[in-house]
């Protein structure tokens, strides 16, 4: 029975989480359970509050609970700048989610690093898709790559709005110029989830294919990230 009749109930999926983690009549806690069953059988809930409990032990379900009503699902909740994340977290907790996400970039952008990289469009759909999906602003990137087409540096040249993102030709064709980059991979995301090129895409893009051929330097592609999915503009023929 409980003592205080103006207790809030608890927010959904808190009190299972909970009781997971802390064990309950001598069941194996969540971490226990994990370790028995594998962490692929966790849901987001309980991955967020077994990744947050060294931070946060008491409460980390109630974080966990909040930081997914927040940003909707894990995919946002990892894609979320630490700032943002501090709105609900400890810095320290904050910082080690934000290294969650890192740790997967790193493992995606490896294989790229290594090779071609337009030999490699499923491993570059992905690396982008984590990079820039769960972003809620526009957010315009450039591969930069050498003559072998390897990737020299991955840069975010602009960040705007929910459905702008300003970029300027002439500064990504003289950040080329600095290093040393043959050709490019455009890249930014559409925060509503739909992929399909605007046509401010396709006259920006066309835009910096001008600047950038004067000076000898390549576009391959302007890959947009929508969600889950993604859209070629060199596929699709509008460049």
């Amino acid at each position: 029975m409980r003592n205080d009749l103006f207790e809030p109930d608890p927010e959904p999926g808190v009190a299972e989480a909970k009781a997971q983690f802390a064990g309950v009549d001598g069941e194996p806690g969540l971490q226990a359970r994990a370790m028995q069953c594998g962490v692929d059988r966790l849901t987001d809930t309980e991955t967020l509050t077994l990744l947050l409990s060294e931070q946060t032990a008491r409460g980390a379900a109630t974080l966990a609970a909040a930081l997914l009503r927040r940003f909707g699902d894990l995919q946002h909740v990892l894609g979320a700048s630490t700032a943002e994340l501090q709105q609900i977290l400890e810095p320290a907790a904050a910082v080690r989610l934000r290294l969650v996400h890192d740790i997967a970039r790193r493992l995606l952008l490896y294989p790229m690093a290594k090779r071609c990289v337009i030999s490699s469009w499923s491993a570059l759909q992905s690396y982008l898709r984590v990079v820039s999906a769960a972003d809620p602003r526009e957010a315009f990137r450039v591969l930069f790559l050498d003559r072998r087409n390897q990737l020299i540096a991955d840069e975010v040249m602009g960040v705007g709005t929910l459905d702008h993102a300003p970029v300027y030709p002439r500064e990504v064709v003289r950040r080329a110029l600095e290093l040393n980059a043959a050709n490019l991979i455009l890249s930014h995301q559409h925060p509503s989830g739909d992929p399909t090129p605007s046509r401010a895409d396709v006259e920006m893009t066309k835009r910096i294919i001008e600047a950038a051929r004067a000076l000898g330097i390549g576009v391959h592609d302007h890959v947009v990230v929508g969600g889950d999915s993604t859209a070629s503009l060199k596929a699709l023929g509008l460049i």
